[in-house]
């Protein structure tokens, strides 16, 4: 396994349950595997929903939920087949699916996703979800990456069910709901933040929330809902800088 793969499963397995919420371990879940694969422009992990319906559960990049939608509405698609199934579902090159997951592949590559992967989450004989990968390049994942993702979505996979057996069942869907709409706000101030300042990138404007919430002592999806809510001239929020 490659340094990356090794040093993200030493923190899946450094993971302490206990100090975070259902929403921010999926979070954390995500972003380890992303590290791992650079290749992976977006992650997002699909869950049953309380309603008993495939959602995503959390996500890394606000095209994510809308790529899975299509694949919720035809009830076809890489990560429901992965789930389904408890199989890895990879394919390389969205061009040439022979005709599969029509609408899946339309939604993708209206995101500029090219080449996905689909790790089934299984811990013991339960199911309990997918993660996905998504890249921007064709032949985006290896077998080396396949093999890697794979390790590490059977670590995230009892992650995943021991955090559901710790917060209980009743906990869980207002968790989720809650790590989606922190998503969606600190996206809206990543783009913010893109807006005022031409040469920042998505991962800069990110890395400047992150500091300004470590800097603050302040949750991160809080120091992104002053930016929306304000949203500041250049320079007059402590997020805006480094």
């Amino acid at each position: 396994m490659s340094n990356a793969g090794s040093d993200a499963l030493a923190a899946l397995s450094r993971f302490l349950v206990a100090q975070s919420s259902m929403g921010d371990t999926l979070l954390r879940v995500s972003e380890i595997t992303l590290d791992a694969l650079p290749a992976a422009a977006m992650a997002s992990i699909t869950m049953m929903g309380d309603d008993g319906k495939p959602t995503t559960s959390v996500f890394t990049d606000q095209a994510a939920p809308e790529i899975d939608a299509a694949q919720y509405s035809s009830g076809e698609g890489p990560c429901l087949d992965s789930w389904r199934q408890g199989k890895v579902v990879r394919l390389d090159d969205l061009e040439d699916t022979g005709g599969a997951y029509s609408a899946f592949v339309s939604a993708a590559q209206a995101h500029g996703i090219m080449s996905t992967l689909s790790l089934p989450l299984v811990a013991g004989d339960q199911r309990v979800g997918a993660l996905n990968l998504y890249a921007r390049t064709r032949l985006g994942f290896s077998d080396e990456d396949q093999s890697v993702g794979s390790e590490l979505a059977a670590a995230a996979a009892i992650v995943l069910a021991n955090a559901s057996a710790y917060w209980g069942a009743s906990q869980l869907s207002e968790q989720l709901t809650q790590a989606m709409e922190s998503r969606a706000v600190i996206e809206q101030a990543k783009g913010i933040l893109m807006a005022r300042s031409a040469q920042l990138s998505a991962d800069d404007a990110f890395d400047l929330l992150r500091k300004a919430s470590q800097r603050e002592n302040v949750k991160l999806r809080d120091i992104a809902q002053r930016i929306v809510d304000r949203r500041p001239t250049e320079g007059s929020d402590p997020a805006t800088k480094p």
